[in-house]
């Protein structure tokens, strides 16, 4: 499909003046076709949303949020950037939204887009000798799945477009077995798509730092175009806390990068790693709100009172937790972090691979989950946990105060077939097209 912006701006302001806003309809009739990914020009052209439907208030009864005020506006967007939001509807061209509700386009922070088996034959996870195990059989199947890890890089950003997501934080191995190799194919893959979708790379020692001597490699890949450095468990992969960590920090000041590592450890080394990065974070300031601990289990261990105690640390060292919201045995404190203040972000992490196969490619998925697994049933709280499918942004504030869209917003945006944030997050409300920086996904 060879369709620009300025075919698309002609076709939704001559003839799909009253069509509305799906995919079915602006891109294609075939119903096998929903994605118009790669060839997608920028234009300083204008367009018009009407019929765009958007939260306004909350309704109550005496204190009690028991519903949601919406309204329907007309969004118009230039440069990628929303310049007007207005109640009148009388503008002659225009693509008509049918009254779907738009959010801030939703954000998967914790993923591996670099290794899946999404595309191919279905496979179950084989799975033993723990996270050393599985590197070995990492070391194995590496080779193999690098020779196509672009083109399926590239179909499971299509699956999480999807789904809402236009945006993503992704994990990439760096190690002896694949050196470099996985880095620079997903830049590929994002490359092809950097018009639709929009990343930042974590560098990650998947085969440990220094249990595979990675560290030529991570220091190489550190002074590339990448966003964060990242670690896994410290104590049971490298033996030692301190030096691991030590090296993990000082890669990351050197060249002024963030910092997200895996921590799947439980027991007193997970909790001592969560310290020992808090203390390096408050020694080295600049690293306050770039600083992440992906997973960490080991706050689900604690009694209630070191939890508090623990969130309230990450919070004043501006340390964030980035969690796949697990359930089981192994159920986060994410209301007692966000009580605190701790920013609190979730992603699918693997999805279809040989570490785990149920990822859907959903945040809004995960938001869902989080809202039963934490009791967030009510009209207000389910519009409150949205923020971990947009990774921030919601509509309302707390007091039901608009503040989403606001002229000047960047236009990543998703429109979902429901009546409200809460609606959406309870019935995981189907989406129905994704823009991303004023580009039409689907």
């Amino acid at each position: 499909m060879n369709i620009s912006r300025k075919t698309f701006l002609k076709n939704a302001s001559s003839n799909l003046a009253g069509a509305a806003f799906v995919p079915g309809i602006l891109w294609t009739q075939r119903e096998d076709i929903r994605h118009q990914t790669n060839e997608i020009r920028p234009t300083d052209e204008k367009y018009t949303i009407k019929n765009v439907r958007l939260e306004t208030g909350f309704e109550y009864e005496g204190d009690e949020v028991t519903g949601t005020k919406t309204g329907l506006f007309q969004v118009e967007i230039e440069k990628g950037k929303i310049v007007k939001i207005s109640a009148d509807q009388t503008a002659a061209k225009a693509i008509d939204a049918g009254g779907m509700l738009m959010l801030p386009a939703f954000r998967d922070m914790h993923i591996h887009l670099d290794k899946t088996f999404y595309s191919e034959q279905w496979r179950a996870v084989r799975r033993s000798g723990g996270v050393k195990g599985m590197i070995a059989l990492e070391q194995k199947m590496l080779p193999g799945m690098l020779k196509h890890s672009v083109e399926k890089a590239e179909r499971l950003i299509e699956l999480l477009q999807s789904k809402g997501t236009a945006f993503a934080r992704s994990h990439v191995n760096i190690e002896p077995t694949s050196k470099l190799d996985s880095l620079k194919n997903l830049e590929k893959a994002l490359e092809n798509k950097k018009k639709v979708f929009g990343a930042e790379l974590v560098i990650f020692p998947q085969h440990g730092v220094f249990y595979t001597d990675s560290v030529p490699y991570m220091k190489e890949a550190a002074g590339m175009e990448i966003d964060f450095i990242g670690g896994l468990d410290p104590f049971s992969i490298d033996g030692a806390i301190e030096k691991t960590m030590d090296f993990t920090v000082q890669l990351a000041l050197d060249h002024k990068k963030g910092i997200d590592i895996h921590l799947h450890e439980q027991g007193n080394s997970g909790i001592e790693t969560i310290e020992y990065l808090i203390a390096k974070v408050n020694e080295n300031p600049v690293l306050r709100g770039k600083t992440y601990v992906s997973h960490a289990f080991a706050l689900a261990r604690l009694d209630k009172s070191r939890q508090e105690a623990v969130a309230e640390k990450l919070a004043a060292a501006g340390v964030g937790i980035v969690s796949t919201i697990p359930f089981g045995g192994m159920v986060m404190p994410v209301p007692t972090l966000m009580k605190y203040g701790v920013e609190v972000l979730t992603g699918n992490d693997s999805i279809v691979d040989h570490w785990n196969t149920f990822g859907t490619g959903s945040v809004l998925q995960k938001a869902n989950l989080a809202a039963q697994l934490y009791g967030y049933t009510s009209e207000w709280g389910l519009s409150r946990i949205l923020k971990l499918a947009t990774g921030g942004p919601v509509p309302l504030d707390d007091k039901g105060a608009q503040q989403w869209p606001r002229p000047g917003d960047t236009a990543d945006l998703v429109f979902l077939d429901a009546s409200c944030s809460a609606e959406a997050v309870s019935r995981m409300s189907a989406v129905k097209s994704l823009v991303y920086q004023g580009n039409p996904v689907f």
